[in-house]
């Protein structure tokens, strides 16, 4: 029988403590693997159905073959999976500014980790996603400037509910013109937010890319045994 709760790695980072940890739910009857920061709640494996929407739509959305993605925030590493298993996914750089998640994944401590490390097409980066977007020389440090064809963010809860407030700007109009800068022309920068649809936010990101909706992604709730919806953003490069 497992544990009902055990802590797998406690690390301090400028932006809180972080844990790893897997804790029972007796009312399922199933083992939950979650990371917090600080008192936030960052993600648990019982919950992935948007960020694994968020690489399916926004690689949906892209065109031609031997695409090359950005997936910013490793996290539990479902988004990065499902950008994989893509099969016209031809390269993927994960971006992720805390050390220990790479090194989780890394080790084998997280139940990805050997499928993401094992991949010739993907390379975990460590750094800050947003100042790499606001840089000239953007995501990949062995090609300063290169371009992509997809940009999916997962990092944040929301736009406006942000881990760290060095994120704040990057969501208003000039940064994500610098965002979109790293984008080859046609290509989709896509955005994950725990929140429903912000009509507002779908605005300014229209302001900024020749396309801009939302996808709602609705799943069931199994701790509340109600449905739940969050929110894919798109836009396209024009």
């Amino acid at each position: 029988m497992s544990r009902l709760f055990e802590e797998l790695d406690y690390r301090p980072t400028p932006i809180g403590a972080l844990v790893l940890r897997r804790r029972r739910e007796a009312r399922l009857g199933v083992d939950i693997l979650e990371i917090k920061l600080g008192e936030e709640h960052l993600m648990s494996d019982l919950f992935t159905a948007s960020e694994v929407a968020l690489a399916e739509l926004g690689l949906a959305a892209c065109r031609g073959e031997g695409l090359d993605v950005v997936v910013g925030g490793l996290g539990l590493g479902f988004t990065a999976r499902a950008a994989l298993d893509e099969p016209r996914t031809g390269s993927l750089i994960v971006v992720e500014y805390l050390d220990a998640v790479i090194d989780w994944h890394r080790s084998g401590l997280l139940p990805l980790g050997a499928q993401l490390t094992g991949d010739p097409r993907c390379r975990l980066v460590e750094g800050d996603f947003f100042a790499m977007a606001k840089s000239e020389a953007g995501f990949d440090p062995d090609a300063p400037g290169r371009s992509f064809d997809a940009i999916l963010l997962d990092i944040d809860h929301s736009p406006d509910a942000l881990l760290d407030p060095r994120s704040e700007s990057f969501y208003q109009p000039e940064g994500l013109a610098r965002l979109a800068a790293h984008l080859k022309p046609g290509g989709i920068f896509g955005l994950w937010s725990d929140a429903l649809t912000d009509d507002a936010f779908t605005a300014r990101l229209a302001a900024v890319f020749a396309q801009a909706w939302a996808e709602p992604v609705t799943f069931h709730n199994p701790l509340q045994d109600r449905p739940f919806t969050q929110t894919v953003y798109l836009a396209r490069k024009g």
